[in-house]
């Protein structure tokens, strides 16, 4: 599939000047530039889906069945919907690509969500300049140990809330006091599956943690 440019109209005028201006030198100059985007959330949150939306190549996932204990002991029991009918689980990461522009692309990797395959979390992280975590408003706690883990890493992340039918309706200021967020951290609503919809996501990640980036690197100096 070809690389494709995010167009203006499709999102916020304002992130996408910022993009534009990313992986450009002071003189305006086009560079090559990869970003490292870790994607995390709980387990069937839909790290796989998103990534696997966006994606300009065909994403690697590193599936395999779920085994009968996990069927048993996972968070999906007793729930309905997308969760319980889950037949798969990552064992150790996805992966994907998506340009932005010219001068820009970002590769996604995608973290496994049952709790027996945290210790990957360490390195899939390493190097990234941002992350996003994943939430199911039906089981808000399963992304808790996400959000712990890149408060502590003081890896800038955003929160986008997955919207799964029949699924409660809850804001983005809902869900920020639910997980006890700092503050500024944002909060997005998303479709896994939509292609537009995850490349939002994406842009207001890259966007905010230019921010972030920027702020400590200006308080470090100053």
């Amino acid at each position: 599939m070809p690389s494709e440019s995010i167009d203006s109209d499709e999102n916020p005028r304002a992130a996408h000047r910022a993009l534009a201006n990313v992986g450009r030198t002071m003189i305006g100059e086009d560079i090559a530039l990869t970003l490292k985007i870790v994607v995390a959330g709980g387990f069937g949150a839909g790290k796989s889906t998103l990534i696997g939306s966006v994606s300009e190549i065909r994403p690697l996932h590193s599936e395999e069945e779920l085994s009968e204990r996990d069927a048993e002991s996972g968070p999906d029991r007793g729930d309905t919907g997308v969760v319980e009918r889950k037949t798969s689980t990552t064992v150790a990461m996805d992966f994907g690509r998506i340009t932005v522009h010219s001068g820009l692309s970002l590769h996604l990797f995608g973290t496994p969500g049952q709790d027996r395959f945290r210790f990957l979390w360490e390195e899939l992280c390493e190097g990234a300049l941002a992350a996003v975590v994943l939430a199911d408003t039906r089981r808000l706690e399963d992304c808790f140990a996400a959000v712990d883990h890149f408060e502590r890493r003081r890896i800038p992340f955003v929160v986008a809330v997955n919207r799964f039918p029949g699924a409660p309706d809850h804001t983005e200021h809902d869900v920020a006091q639910a997980l006890d967020l700092d503050g500024g951290t944002p909060v997005v609503l998303c479709d896994a599956r939509d292609r537009a919809s995850g490349k939002d996501v994406l842009i207001r990640t890259v966007e905010y943690a230019g921010r972030m980036h920027t702020a400590r690197l200006l308080a470090a100096v100053g």
